[in-house]
């Protein structure tokens, strides 16, 4: 079973126009809430590659209670901590005629340290029944800062494959962990450790760096433009088709989902991150977050490239002889 945690949940509610005019009164043509936050995307999408997960988050009001719904309505399967303050709640007015999405987000929630504790307990408890644990999305508050570095060195001492995708003031904390895999937007690892990625040589030796910690898998992208990865010391780079975007919101939730759609099946890695490009491009085609069924992904898996950077891995033919 796969679990996903995600300290920041999201309540979406999704105002649908054709267009709208700005200062003048626009009346939508449909409205409905959607379980939003990046573990949660994350484990909506595994529902559709067929892996049976589980998602780990905080709850706490009425936006809670919406937010409980929500995941029943998508058949999502979770377990959560119940907190004093409000989930967290963002309006997205959608432009049909534009495929434009505006989106305005609420504050966040302030966790309280007994209540971040008692997630951290029931945290230990959980990897030891999971096959692999993606860490996701951000912290809301300092309180939560450390959970995603503790719940890394957990799955270490459990034997238990992590993954990592987040952003914000307590990402180097939780590289430091050494994840087994690290997914990285390459504007949200330049603003969190205040470094500069914008040519290929800063791209590869921020890889390099991060296997020099003992991060094994690691996957480092950028929208449209190509995606950079690792398997160990070894560098490729993945170059995906361009193609008409309605919404990229959750394109790298869909990409995560896609890494750990491999790592649970043993899919050879340039095989992995073909999958997971296919993802996050298919996603950002659409509307609703991370829905991407297997035809949609499927038909851009011939159009990603695959190259390798540098060395190359050494095939063996283990293949029987008569010799």
């Amino acid at each position: 079973m796969i679990l996903t945690v995600t300290l920041n949940p999201l309540l979406e509610r999704r105002l649908v126009f054709n267009s709208i005019s700005l200062g003048e009164a626009n009346r939508s043509s449909k409205e409905y809430f959607s379980a939003g936050g990046k573990g949660i995307n994350v484990s909506r999408q595994l529902n559709h590659l067929g892996l049976q997960n589980q998602a780990f988050t905080f709850l706490g009001g009425s936006n809670g209670k919406l937010l409980r719904h929500c995941f029943t309505e998508h058949k999502i399967d979770f377990s959560v901590v119940s907190t004093k303050s409000e989930t967290r709640i963002a309006d997205l007015v959608i432009e049909k005629d534009s495929k434009r999405v505006t989106s305005f987000f609420g504050s966040n929630s302030i966790i309280t340290k007994e209540e971040a504790e008692d997630f951290k307990s029931k945290l230990g408890k959980m990897i030891q029944n999971c096959s692999v644990v993606v860490f996701s999305g951000s912290s809301p508050c300092e309180a939560t800062d450390d959970i995603f570095a503790y719940g890394i060195n957990l799955a270490h001492e459990h034997d238990k494959t992590s993954v990592l995708d987040t952003y914000g003031s307590h990402l180097q904390k939780c590289l430091d962990a050494a994840p087994t895999v690290v997914h990285n937007n390459v504007t949200e690892v330049e603003k969190s450790l205040g470094i500069e990625l914008q040519s290929e040589e800063q791209r590869l030796a921020y890889l390099s760096e991060l296997y020099k910690k003992g991060i094994r898998l690691c996957f480092l992208t950028d929208d449209a433009n190509p995606t950079y990865a690792s398997k160990f010391d070894y560098k490729y780079k993945a170059e995906s088709p361009k193609v008409e975007t309605f919404d990229s919101t959750g394109s790298g939730d869909a990409f995560t989902a896609g890494i750990v759609y491999g790592i649970e099946n043993s899919i050879v890695f340039e095989e992995t991150l073909k999958i997971a490009s296919a993802l996050g491009i298919a996603n950002a085609t659409v509307l609703e977050t991370c829905n991407v069924n297997h035809e949609q992904y499927t038909k851009y898996l011939d159009e990603v490239n695959i190259s390798t950077i540098g060395k190359k891995m050494k095939l063996i033919d283990d293949s029987p002889t008569t010799n």
